[in-house]
């Protein structure tokens, strides 16, 4: 058994991007502040423009907002974490996004608040060798990866378990060398964290299973607290950003079906910012998104992993991401996360931990059956 919530009702949609009214509808049915915030007309001004691998970076250094303090240092909560990461002879046992793609949020994340409450880790499974190509990525490509190994989730539940963390976020490369994307190797996993350590939450945040519903339908049954997939841009971007294979109208019914077969269960999503979208073109995405029933999104700058993937287009200014939150809480989604820094699991414990787990709760069970561990390889007894 778990904890989970009830779907959040959809609200009506609010016109395309207008200056706030002076009290703006709360997602959860709360008046909200006047808002301080510029109307659109006094944003920078919108021009669709489109990203492209030669195109120039623009002028001049990075902003000051980028500038971020370092992690951490001895007896922190993030050096506890980062030396479990090792095993005896050295090599890594556990793969971390946030190491890998060099994340800034790292230390804000595994240290959590003041008293180590709300710590965060993000971890990837299936390998580090991607199916797919997409130009804003640095992960390395294959149309032949190695094949899974059988033995990760039990170590990645071993593992997490010991780390005293309050909240997981479980990832991957695409896997479309696989008959289901990977998603039996995500329900394992999450199944034996929640065995091992009832009380975490466990984020999923996965590929679009080249749009298969069974294998949405077996990850979201399988007992996690949210389910993640980005959209990543606005439809007018998909085909210079994203690999071929995927696209807008396949991911938002990703979105849709998982919560049809699990309306308990959060839906999430994330856009890069800073390709050439214009401020309409976010707003309109924000509502096909709540038509899909996803309760949370997120969103952060895009910045370029090497010369050889898209340049960015603009660095948005923080005043426009604050424009962004409030218009996606006006749409009704229940937690948006917003800024230059912030990335797909930017603080997701801190969210999940202080603004959802304390409304109503449900008890659902358990559907698909806990694997059998390979040879070799079991779990200790809670």
């Amino acid at each position: 058994m778990y904890l989970a919530l009830p779907a959040l009702p959809l609200p009506a949609l609010a016109p395309a991007v207008s200056a706030r009214p002076a009290l703006a509808p709360h997602p959860h049915g709360r008046p909200g502040p006047p808002s301080r915030l510029p109307p659109l007309a006094m944003l920078a001004p919108d021009v669709p423009r489109s990203p492209s691998v030669q195109a120039p970076m623009p002028d001049g250094p990075r902003p000051s907002w980028f500038h971020v303090p370092a992690p951490g240092g001895a007896h922190t909560r993030f050096q506890q974490l980062r030396d479990s990461l090792d095993a005896p002879d050295g090599s890594r046992r556990i793969a971390t996004v946030c190491e890998e793609a060099r994340c800034p949020n790292i230390g804000d994340c595994w240290n959590g608040d003041k008293h180590g409450h709300g710590a965060t880790a993000t971890i990837m499974l299936l390998g580090d060798t991607c199916t797919r190509g997409c130009m804003f990525c640095a992960v390395k490509t294959s149309a032949a990866p190695p094949p899974p190994d059988e033995t990760e989730p039990w170590r990645t539940a071993e593992a997490v378990a010991s780390w005293g963390i309050d909240y997981v976020v479980l990832t991957s490369v695409d896997r479309d060398d696989l008959p289901d994307g990977g998603s039996r190797h995500f329900a394992e996993t999450v199944q034996l964290l929640k065995l091992r350590k009832p009380e975490l939450k466990v984020e999923c945040l996965v590929s679009d299973f080249a749009g298969d519903e069974e294998s949405v339908r077996t990850l979201v049954r399988s007992g996690l607290d949210v389910f993640a997939h980005n959209v990543e841009t606005v439809p007018r971007l998909q085909r210079r950003v994203r690999d071929a294979r995927a696209s807008y109208e396949q991911s938002l019914g990703v979105l849709r079906a998982a919560k049809r077969h699990a309306p308990h269960v959060f839906t999430k999503t994330s856009l890069m910012v800073g390709l050439g979208e214009t401020k309409e073109e976010v707003v309109q995405t924000m509502r096909d998104l709540r038509a899909a029933g996803v309760d949370v999104v997120t969103f952060g700058q895009y910045l370029r992993p090497t010369e050889n993937h898209l340049s960015v287009v603009e660095y948005v200014p923080p005043a426009t991401f604050e424009w962004y939150r409030e218009q996606a809480e006006q749409l009704g989604f229940a937690y948006v996360a917003s800024g230059p820094l912030v990335r797909s699991s930017y603080k997701a414990g801190e969210f999940f931990m202080k603004a959802l787990v304390d409304a109503a709760k449900v008890l659902v069970p358990r559907h698909a059956p806990l694997a059998t561990p390979p040879d070799g390889v079991g779990l200790r007894a809670v």
